[in-house]
């Protein structure tokens, strides 16, 4: 599989309702840090985040963070 596409070099912090949401993995998506479908035909698939109560959330925007869907510093590691 292909390497994804760094979406940006910081988190998305994100106020979300109950529900479900679907994380963009392959960095391609107009809805960033969300899926709008542009993965077809990468080898890559959305990770779904289900929400139970309103919070704030620190999603991955390099996507290549260790603990998808969320941040975890990777961004700062990678390289220019």
């Amino acid at each position: 599989m292909a390497e994804p596409r760094i979406a940006q070099r910081a988190p998305y912090v994100k106020e979300l309702e109950p529900g479900t949401y679907y994380w963009c993995r392959c960095g391609r998506s107009q809805q960033q840090p969300f899926c709008d479908g542009s993965h077809k035909e990468t080898g890559f698939t959305p990770q779904e985040l289900k929400i139970t109560e309103k919070k704030r959330v620190v999603l991955c925007g390099c996507k290549h963070t260790g603990n998808p869907p969320f941040c975890d510093g990777t961004h700062t590691r990678l390289p220019r």
